[in-house]
């Protein structure tokens, strides 16, 4: 007979782990929403040609549709996800700049989430991830409307591992008994191990980071399954640990982009591998939306990722970063694509203007249920964009600060049409360790985006054209400010205590333990499946096998 091609064998695993019983389909769709940390707009092929690790996303991109013109809502983790949890800037939900590991606050409780909206609404709801959204108390995800939690509590450079992966600079695994102590390394976190939670109970620390992309990929599986047999709509918020550093890709890097390259290609074998088990319990009935949650962090070298044409050259030739923290189009203007075979064109390209903030209220539509009360949202219903019914979105969007120049959460850009303003720029590192001078520009810099996507030459104020824009600018801006100033603004407590630190046994090194039993921390026979396909899958490309 032969050997059987790497595909055949990808098949047959999809089967051997149960994930073919289609699913009747319902009134109220299913939704999957992956969010990609740190991922370049340039990362996927679909939008850039030079990206050749990507051939699921390719795929997906091809089955339904690709929007070139979407941003996050923040170029930084926690007040990116709050945002998308809550369709509302950071400067309505209190959510500003990042969480810390010591952190007693989170996403303020009088927030609604889109999770809790969606329970509500009659939803199984999962979130597999990081969280960065609070892990102290109440603020964990298990009382943010989820009824099942298995991830980290915040980016995963943030405790120590046995497995540290490659970072820039590198860190040290975690102490063991009986080490001699370290000299503390900046941005290295030495005492605490990261802890994996499946609900509120941790069930190893440290992580071990080389197995926990097969992990993630088959605690969705079994949601997805549980979920799909139990009849009722579900809604799962996957957050991958991917691209953000530490990286530790499963194999020896094949390609031109190294490391990077390599990571690329798991984190794309996740995504193609979620969408084969949604499309085996009932093809049509489920929303899979796929986004970053920022852009890539410059100052990480040859381990962050490719913004594309996106460079912000105005920036770059001053010195400093354009990219992750900045309100420069490499910083939030992130891949992202939409599919729902039957209801979502496929292979249709949308320039719309759009963002992770229009997440939330376009699932709250879809599942019929209603906004929250009383506060304003930032985020629209964009389904007949969705649905190619529509090619418009947001007449002006705004970009706050993510921990470059100026105050955190501060709307230091705007963007009108094709036109973007800016108020503040600089602060953020590059890989040569430059930092950008801070600049505050009264009036703003204006770009023309259309002729000029690498915002390298600002318009002349003294132009016709800058002229001509600047007044609907200008009132745009203020508009938008008194907007929020009479909003109902929630305020995060952000206010630090080292017992609100995660660990499971503080009289062990580094807090060690694994739960004993625990179903998450003991490896079984379908997740040793999964990290296999996940491995024969990162191999293939569009059904071949590469060289490695």
């Amino acid at each position: 007979m032969g050997t059987p091609s790497p595909r055949a064998v990808l098949v047959l695993t999809v089967a051997l782990v149960g994930l073919s019983a289609p699913r009747a389909a319902c009134k109220q769709p299913n939704f999957i929403v992956i969010l990609a940390d740190d991922v370049g707009w340039g990362d996927l092929g679909t939008n850039w040609a030079e990206t050749k690790e990507t051939p699921n996303l390719d795929e997906l991109a091809a089955a339904g549709t690709r929007f070139v013109d979407f941003h996050s809502a923040a170029s930084t983790c926690s007040p990116s996800r709050a945002s998308l949890l809550t369709g509302r800037l950071g400067a309505r939900n209190g959510v500003t700049h990042n969480f810390a590991v010591t952190s007693v606050g989170g996403l303020p409780m009088n927030e609604t989430t889109l999770s809790e909206v969606l329970q509500e609404a009659g939803y199984s709801t999962g979130a597999i991830g990081k969280w960065h959204l609070g892990h102290h108390g109440h603020h964990h995800p298990s009382f943010r409307g989820f009824d099942y939690y298995f991830g980290i509590p915040y980016s995963h450079d943030m405790g120590c591992t046995d497995t540290p992966g490659y970072n820039h600079p590198p860190c040290p695994p975690c102490l063991r008994h009986g080490m001699a102590a370290r000299v503390a390394r900046k941005d290295c976190y030495t005492e605490v191990a990261l802890p994996l939670f499946e609900n509120v109970t941790i069930v190893q620390q440290p992580v071990n980071l080389s197995s926990l992309a097969a992990r993630y990929a088959e605690e969705a599986a079994r949601f997805i399954r549980q979920a799909s047999n139990s009849g009722r709509p579900f809604f799962l918020y996957l957050a991958l640990a991917h691209m953000h550093v530490p990286l530790v890709p499963p194999l020896t890097p094949t390609s031109g982009r190294g490391i990077y390259g390599a990571a690329l290609r798991e984190m794309d074998a996740l995504v193609g591998w979620i969408k084969r088990v949604t499309d085996s319990h009932g093809k049509g009935n489920t929303l899979l939306w796929f986004a970053g949650d920022n852009g890539p962090w410059a100052q990480k070298c040859e381990l962050a990722g490719s913004p594309g044409p996106f460079v912000g050259a105005w920036q770059k030739q001053r010195g400093g970063s354009s990219a992750k923290q900045t309100t420069w189009e490499g910083g939030h203007r992130v891949p992202a694509l939409a599919y729902w075979p039957g209801h979502i064109p496929a292979n249709r390209t949308s320039h719309a203007l759009l963002s992770t903030l229009d997440i939330f209220p376009t699932l709250v539509a879809l599942a019929g249920a209603v906004l929250p009360p009383n506060r304003r949202f930032d985020g629209l219903d964009v389904s007949p964009v969705l649905f190619g019914q529509s090619d418009v979105g947001h007449k002006v969007l705004l970009h706050p600060n993510s921990g470059a120049a100026g105050k955190d959460g501060a709307i230091e850009a705007l963007r009108l049409a094709q036109y973007k303003a800016f108020y503040t720029t600089g602060g953020a590192m590059a890989c040569n360790g430059s930092v950008g001078p801070a600049e505050h520009h009264h009036p703003p810099l204006i770009f023309n985006l259309d002729r000029d996507s690498q915002e390298q030459k600002p318009l002349d104020v003294a132009s016709r054209e800058y002229q001509a824009v600047l007044p609907t600018i200008s009132r745009a801006y203020a508009q938008a400010l008194e907007d929020i100033a009479t909003d109902n603004i929630s305020v995060a407590d952000y206010s630090r205590d080292p017992s609100a630190v995660p660990c499971c046994d503080a009289q062990h090194v580094a807090c060690r333990c694994q739960a004993p039993g625990a179903r998450a921390a003991t490896p079984d026979c379908s997740m040793e499946r999964t990290a296999t396909w996940l491995l024969l899958d990162v191999h293939t490309v569009h059904g071949h096998p590469t060289q490695t």
